[in-house]
Parts: C-alpha cells; sequence; structure tokens
C-alpha cells in the first residue's frame, strides 16, 4: 500500500433526503493503493456514502475528488472521465441476466472503447481469468453459484482497467466459506494489480481479512466515529460501542 497519495478525497460531505440529514460533515481520504472500508451498524449511511462517491447521488453540500478530479462539479464530458476511472460491484451483482458472461464483461468495453471485437472478447476473458472464472464465459449468470456471479461482477467492474474498484456488499449472502474465498480473491487483486478498494461491508471476519484502513460510521453521530486499523480499533479505541462493534459484543444497555 502507498499511503502517501490520496486517491479519493471527501470534503464537507452532507447528505439528506427529502430535507432528512443522514450524513454531515464527513471528510477523509482514501490512498493509493489501498483497501479501504466503510463500516457501521444498519441504517447509518454506508450504502448512501458510496452511492454518492460513485456520483449516482449530488451531496447536499460537499466535494468528492476522484483521482484529482471533482465529481460533484463536473460537466458530461468531466463526468464521463471520471467514470472510466473506477468499476463498480452492486450488492446484487447486477448482472444481465439475458447476457452469457463474456457479455456482460464486454459491455464496457464495447460502450466506452472502440476496440475490435476481438480485443474486446480477449480482454474480457483476460477478466475472467483473473477472477477465476475460466471456461465459464457462455455461461448465464442464472447457471452459477452466488460467490460465481460476485466473482463475475468483479471482473465486469474491472473491464476498462479501472484505477479504483468500489464494492458495495460483496459478501452479502454468502456463506462463510465462499465469503472467505472471495476475500482471498480481493487481497490477491490488489497486491497482483496495485488496485485501490473502496469496499461498503459490516461482516467483520472480511473486515479483518482485506481492510488496510477502515472508517465507521454511525447513525446518531450522522459521522465517522472512528478511523484506523479494524485491529487497532478492536483492542485500542476510546469508544466503547466501537471497542464493542469490533469485538461482537452485545449491548449492555436495558
Amino acid at each position: 500500500m502507498v499511503a502517501s497519495e490520496a486517491i479519493i478525497h471527501v470534503e464537507d460531505f452532507t447528505a439528506a433526503y427529502d430535507g432528512q440529514v443522514i450524513l454531515s460533515g464527513v471528510n477523509f481520504d482514501v490512498h493509493l493503493g489501498e483497501t479501504f472500508v466503510i463500516m457501521g451498524g444498519s441504517g447509518c449511511g454506508k450504502s448512501t456514502l458510496l452511492k454518492h462517491m460513485i456520483g449516482l447521488y449530488k451531496p447536499a453540500r460537499g466535494k468528492i475528488f476522484i483521482d484529482g478530479a471533482d465529481i460533484v462539479g463536473a460537466d458530461d464530458q468531466q463526468r464521463k472521465e471520471i467514470l472510466r476511472k473506477f468499476g463498480v460491484m452492486y450488492q446484487s451483482g447486477a448482472l444481465f441476466g439475458s447476457m452469457t458472461l463474456l457479455d456482460n464483461i464486454r459491455l464496457p468495453l464495447e460502450e466506452f472503447t472502440d476496440l475490435p471485437p476481438e480485443a474486446i472478447r480477449l480482454i474480457a476473458l483476460m477478466k475472467l481469468k483473473q477472477v477465476g472464472l475460466v471456461g465459464f464465459d457462455n455461461h448465464m449468470p442464472s447457471e452459477l453459484s452466488g460467490g460465481m456471479q460476485k466473482r463475475a461482477a468483479i471482473a465486469r467492474a474491472m473491464a476498462l482497467d479501472p484505477r479504483i474498484l468500489f464494492l458495495d456488499e460483496p459478501s452479502a449472502g454468502l456463506d462463510p466459506i465462499t465469503s472467505a474465498e472471495l476475500d482471498e480473491l480481493i487481497a490477491s487483486l490488489s497486491r497482483a494489480l496495485k488496485m485501490t478498494f473502496v469496499i461498503v461491508t459490516h461482516e467483520l471476519p472480511s473486515i479483518y481479512a482485506i481492510a488496510d484502513r477502515v472508517i465507521m460510521l454511525d447513525k446518531k453521530a450522522k459521522g465517522i466515529v472512528a478511523t484506523g486499523k479494524p485491529q487497532d480499533l478492536r483492542d485500542h479505541s476510546d469508544n466503547p460501542w466501537v471497542r464493542q462493534f469490533f469485538s461482537r459484543q452485545a449491548s449492555q444497555d436495558n
């Protein structure tokens, strides 16, 4: 991990829906090459933050810089250039059920590049190989297990060789063994490709396995209550609730 350069910068970020503030005054950087986890309890705004970071929503206030470019204030052309800098894997995988895996991965290449069809096919096959799905190019998503669908979704997110991958709850709905295998895939891709990962999850085994650093959001605080390495927060945080969360201890409140 290279911690000296911020590839994502979030400044004074506030998110609100129908006048209700979800997150307020959030500030953090994501460093080049790190696996950065956004975590917290249910309803704390994890997915809300991620959706703003990838440009699906516009914040009520604040700025979000992706590789030096402000996605909030970008015009259409600038926005298109920013979108090419990252890939996204949504919680459901969001594969097109009527397309083979190969065609799913071909799609962003066909939309955003002028490469010839054979080059696009070879790149798509290479992406499937990188996630351990050699020989599954002509399979439909419905023919795959949940873990394999998540791998295929990661392959599609990597199609354009982005510098950043955003993963929304990658382990959701997976059994512990499949989840651990997906964690190892993420770790191996991080090591091999030097990619920056931003991952939303509350799965503690995954967080301990893959995270270089985390931010922990809290619904009541409407913002970040802890930042650091997960093991350090578990053992040394001065916030009892943070230590309780990382240690999976039941609340002592009556």
